[in-house]
């Protein structure tokens, strides 16, 4: 797998959050241009993408923000995690609550609560930009 990509509304505010989560900027680029539209098959595109990899270099995260052609709205805002698709992505972390803390700063929302998974796991789901949902894992045992 090469990258994520997730579409946001702020990429100054996503990037600002991902890296708070200790990814790096890659690398940025306007796209448009009739390969883009052929590529993604809309019309017209004009986008901003903000390439992030993880702290190992072995994992990327596109951030687009497209500026045309308007967002579709398609689907509900926020769904929850039982939504059918690409829904989340999980990052190891060293230090979950510390984390968590930080992140709150960026917008963050915990959906539920910080729990543990017998004695290998801290684990919990929260809400972050653009409404996805991430995952953090820290390991314990």
């Amino acid at each position: 797998m090469d990258n994520v990509g997730v579409v946001v509304e702020d990429l100054d505010a996503a990037v600002g959050f991902f890296t708070e989560l200790g990814m790096v900027v890659e690398g940025s680029a306007s796209i448009e241009g009739p390969w883009a539209d052929r590529t993604v098959g809309l019309d017209d595109i004009r986008s901003d993408i903000v390439m992030m990899r993880t702290p190992d270099g072995h994992g990327k995260l596109e951030l687009t923000k497209y500026h045309a052609p308007a967002l579709s709205g398609a689907g509900a805002e926020n769904p929850p995690p039982n939504t059918l698709g690409l829904h989340r992505v999980m990052f190891a972390v060293d230090d979950l609550d510390d984390t968590l803390s930080r992140l709150r700063a960026h917008g963050a929302e915990l959906l539920g609560e910080v729990a543990q998974y017998e004695n290998t796991f801290r684990l919990c789901y929260l809400r972050g930009p653009a409404g996805i949902i991430l995952a953090l894992a820290e390991q314990i045992g």
